[in-house]
């Protein structure tokens, strides 16, 4: 069933450009898998929030997450590296790649339930706290469970290709084996001591050597939110950090 998984994710994003005549475009994804029992997912309670949930308060019988990453085309990247706002390219980006994350889970439940078999439907974003701006589902940490990647110094999860993309995740009742964790960081300077080049890349001053202030990081992206209005959907997005560092489009302690 792992390969049927796969080719069902991959398939799936391959197609979707033409099946919703989109402009994003997508490299293939990356997908990992943890046991839904994982001891690391209580760690989350603490690393992330108190209300962060286990895979099986949100599905019963749960056996197993899976975690994808969907990385943005080259020109997504490039086209957000210039100015202070982000670029239309990369709002548009964000809000498709949403609305892949629902439509693909949607179209993995389906096919999972022909076999007799259960997933959920998480959404991609806008299922956190709106004051503490925490998650009650991090895709991103839940993707480390999985060992999709490690987090950089700008709190992005930095995978073989990079950071520049979406993670998606969904719970299914499939035992699926999970996939190894490694021990070794992917981020420069958490590795190495240099770059912190996502910290001068920041532009609402959200990234310093202090720490992560994550209320100015949506403060700037709820600016871009309404630079963009003219976009159909929500983009309250920035990645400023996430563009011409080292770690976009890969990892840099293995290319």
């Amino acid at each position: 069933m792992k390969s049927k998984i796969e080719y069902i994710i991959k398939k799936y994003v391959e197609q979707y450009p033409k099946i919703k005549n989109v402009q994003t475009k997508w490299y293939e994804p990356l997908i990992f898998y943890a046991d839904a029992n994982d001891e690391m997912f209580n760690i989350l309670k603490e690393a992330v929030s108190q209300t962060h949930a286990l895979p099986k308060d949100l599905m019963p019988g749960a056996q197993t997450v899976v975690a994808y990453f969907l990385p943005f085309d080259r020109s997504i990247v490039n086209s957000n590296i210039e100015g202070r706002e982000c670029s239309k390219i990369w709002a548009v980006a964000y809000i498709e790649t949403n609305q892949l994350i629902l439509d693909l889970n949607t179209h993995v439940k389906n096919e999972l339930k022909k076999t007799g078999h259960k997933s959920n439907i998480i959404p991609a974003t806008h299922n956190f706290n709106e004051e503490k701006l925490i998650s009650d589902w991090s895709h991103r940490h839940v993707a480390y469970v999985a060992g999709m990647g490690t987090f950089g110094i700008n709190n992005m999860l930095i995978t073989d290709k990079g950071c520049c993309g979406r993670i998606g995740t969904f719970i299914t009742d499939l035992k699926i084996e999970p996939t190894e964790r490694k021990n070794s960081e992917n981020c420069l300077y958490k590795h190495s001591n240099i770059c912190k080049k996502c910290v001068s890349k920041c532009v609402n001053d959200a990234l310093t050597d202090e720490g992560f202030d994550r209320f100015k990081c949506y403060e700037m992206c709820l600016y871009n939110d309404n630079f963009h209005a003219d976009i159909d959907g929500v983009a309250d997005v920035c990645g400023k950090c996430l563009v011409n560092v080292p770690c976009s489009t890969k990892n840099p302690i293995i290319s």
